[in-house]
This record gives structure tokens, C-alpha cells and sequence, in this order.
């Protein structure tokens, strides 16, 4: 297992159990891609490789924010993935791990938490935080062998990420964008709970995008059907690029749609070049690129995930300006493709308000907080009541306008 450290924390979870030990990988590549993979998808142990329903917490895409340089200790994301291994070194159960010195990359903010933690004194970071980075998408962060003692299992990795944070005298340790069960499990644990929304579009059954806007009321189908015709206007073509048919030409310009985005957005894109070939070369099949061309050359392009049954929207970039062209290709596209390939969701991303208009319902996310110092946890967890009661009225004040006719089966 390479340089994977042993930490104290052994443990005969049941007597008819062997004893167990959770340790620390470095770096994703120090745990094999099955071992971490069967975690990832509830696997048995003695079962085949499968790829993870959500592709973001494979082993692959780990591995290539790691190996590009995207997240490491030069970046701030120095890995701390957590192992959970019984007596004979069988991998039970995983949890994707960092140590951060900031707070970039996450979509879950605790900036006012740090700066009021330092000006009373406190040391806020160095940090951990169990994600994916760079990634605001839901899926599983306690990955567990399929077995009868599932939950039991998830408690002990989030028990030893509390020793951790602990052991290394860190302020805290934040599970961001796990699933609802997890949240609930936490919550039993001890960690401080926290909601957000963002908007996700749901298939209805449609078969084709027309379909979709019949569900719509008049007003909204009309708003997207002059969008989508605005969006096109002066020779733009849309492509779908996925699978073999992604060339390193193709993420040479997507790369400088992602630049231009990013450095306008938040001053320093995350990833690197090397990402996205590196992606291309281990989950090919798992990319779409969805690109838009005026005069034979690119000018705009979004690249998305494909999951077992959801299309996560990631990054999108332009280098020339169309009117209403990041809801064609980012939104719009989208829900093309998930209805083309029988998806039943498409997740376009953190926030935004505006995609409601265009069919894409909120939905609540979930994070978990341990905050070692006392005072520090009492006044975030008063923060975090309050900040739960807006964030439930504002769903439901979101709710009252959405785009979907009232009188549909």
C-alpha cells in the first residue's frame, strides 16, 4: 500500500469480525482503482469491478485531479483518504480525504466561519474536508462494501475522521455534498448539519425535447423555444462529443473556454491541462463534451459527466459572446442528451437561480460539520438553525413559480 500511514485506531467492530484498521492513503494511487472502486459502488468483496453510478468519486477521476497537479499539497488539497481495512488488509470501506490551508474549490462556504474564528484568536486552518474537489455534486463520501452492517461501517470512517482531525489538531473536518442517509447518520453522530439547494432538471418520461415543453406552461415554452432560436442565430452548430470520438484537439479548445471562465470568475482555474487528457484517457465514456462551432471553429463548449442515470454539467466556457448560448449548450443541450439516452436527471451545476425558468427544480444538498473548538462549534451551530429555516422557505417560495404546467398529470 505504498507510504500509507497506520494511525491508533484499531477496532473488533463484532466479535465475529475480524479486527479492523483504518489508515491513511497519501495519495489515490496508493489504493488499488478495483479495491476503491468496489467501495464506491457497494460492491461485494469477492464481485467484479464496476464503474461507480457517480463517476466523481471513482477512483479514475480522483486520480486524475491528483496526478495533474488539480489537488494536491501545492494547490491546498493535500490527500488524506481514509481506508477501512479488516485484519487481512481487505478494503471495507474508503472515504475521499484532504487536508486544505483555504477554502477554495468547495461550493460549501465557511469563509465568515474562518474569519471569525481567527480575529477572536483561533486558528482556523489548516482544515479537512471529505469531497470531491472542485466538485459541488451529491453523491456517496462514506463508500462502503455491500454488506448487512452498512451504516456501522459508515460511522467508523466518520469516527476516525474525527480522530484525525483531532490527532493532527486541526479546527475541524467538513463532509460536503453527501447523500441524505449520510446526513442523517452524522447528524446521530454528533456533526453539525447544514442544507443548500441548487437546481436539477428531472425526465418526466419525455420522448423528445418537445415533449418536455409541453410540460411547461405557455409562457415558459415560448421564452425557450425564442432562446434556443436566438442562441443559434448567425451559423452556430451544437456537437456532442463523447467516448473515442474526444481527441486531445477537442480539449485543447475546451481548455480555453475553461480558462476564460475562469480566470474571469474566480481570478485562478482550478484545473490544469493535464486533467482533462488525463480524464479523456481513463473515463472516455463517462464525458460528453457538448461543443458549439461558428465558421468551422469551436467558440463555446461544456463538459459534462455521465452517470448511471444523471448528467452532471461541470464546466463551461466562450470565447465569443452569443445571446443565450450558456443556456443552449449548458442547459438546454443537456436535457437533449438526457432525453436522447434515457437519463433520468440532469444536474447542471451549484446554484442559480435562473435555471428555474428553464425546467430545472430545487433540490436540497447536504454537508456535515465536526468543529472541534467548543465555542466555535456553539455559535456555528446557532448559525446553522437559522440558516436551515431560510433555506427551507426559500425552496418553497421557489416552488410557488415553477416553470411546469399546474394541470399536468
Amino acid at each position: 500500500m505504498g507510504d500509507v500511514e497506520r494511525y491508533p485506531w484499531e477496532t473488533g467492530a463484532r466479535a465475529a469480525e475480524p479486527k479492523v484498521v483504518v489508515r491513511i492513503a497519501p495519495c489515490i494511487a496508493d489504493v488499488p482503482a478495483a479495491e476503491w472502486d468496489a467501495c464506491a459502488t457497494g460492491g461485494a468483496l469477492q464481485a467484479p469491478a464496476t464503474s461507480p453510478a457517480n463517476p466523481f468519486v471513482s477512483h479514475a477521476f480522483l486520480k486524475a485531479l491528483e496526478e495533474s497537479g488539480s489537488a494536491t499539497r501545492a494547490t491546498g488539497w493535500l490527500p488524506q483518504h481514509l481506508l477501512y481495512e479488516d485484519g487481512a488488509g481487505r478494503l471495507l470501506a474508503c472515504m475521499p480525504c484532504y487536508l486544505k490551508s483555504h477554502s477554495q474549490g468547495e461550493y460549501v462556504f465557511d469563509h465568515g466561519w474562518a474569519e471569525a474564528y481567527m480575529r477572536a484568536g483561533g486558528r482556523y486552518y489548516p482544515k479537512l474536508q471529505a469531497s470531491v474537489p472542485f466538485t459541488p455534486v451529491t453523491g456517496p463520501r462514506l463508500l462502503v462494501r455491500d454488506c448487512a452492517d452498512r451504516s456501522e461501517r459508515q460511522t467508523i470512517l466518520l469516527d476516525a475522521g474525527v480522530t484525525l482531525a483531532n490527532e493532527l489538531g486541526v479546527s475541524s473536518l467538513h463532509i460536503t455534498f453527501m447523500t441524505r442517509a449520510e446526513w442523517d447518520l452524522a447528524g446521530r453522530r454528533g456533526f453539525l448539519k447544514r442544507t443548500d439547494q441548487q437546481f436539477h432538471w428531472r425526465n418526466d418520461g419525455y420522448a423528445c425535447f418537445d415533449d418536455f415543453l409541453g410540460a411547461l406552461t405557455s409562457r415558459k415554452r415560448k421564452t425557450i423555444r425564442k432562446e434556443r432560436r436566438e442562441a443559434l442565430d448567425g451559423g452556430v452548430d451544437i456537437e456532442w462529443v463523447t467516448g473515442r470520438a474526444l481527441t486531445e484537439a477537442h480539449w485543447d479548445a475546451f481548455f480555453a473556454f475553461y480558462m476564460d471562465t475562469g480566470s474571469r470568475k474566480w481570478g485562478s482555474p482550478y484545473l490544469t491541462r493535464e486533467c482533462f487528457s488525463l480524464l479523456g484517457q481513463s473515463m472516455a465514456d463517462q464525458l460528453l463534451l457538448i461543443l458549439a462551432k461558428r465558421g468551422g471553429r469551436y467558440i463555446a463548449g461544456a463538459l459534462n459527466l455521465i452517470g448511471a442515470d444523471t448528467l452532471y454539467g461541470r464546466y463551461w466556457g466562450a470565447t465569443e459572446s452569443h445571446d443565450f448560448l450558456h443556456f443552449e449548450v449548458c442547459y438546454y443541450q443537456a436535457i437533449a442528451f438526457a432525453i436522447a439516452h434515457g437519463l433520468a436527471t440532469v444536474e447542471a451545476g451549484a446554484q442559480g437561480a435562473h435555471k428555474l425558468a428553464r425546467g430545472y427544480l430545487p433540490v436540497e444538498t447536504y454537508s456535515a460539520h465536526y468543529i472541534a473548538d467548543p465555542g466555535l462549534r456553539r455559535a456555528v451551530a446557532d448559525y446553522l438553525r437559522r440558516e436551515r429555516l431560510a433555506v427551507a422557505h426559500e425552496a418553497a417560495l421557489l416552488g410557488e413559480e415553477s416553470p411546469y404546467r399546474r394541470d399536468r398529470d
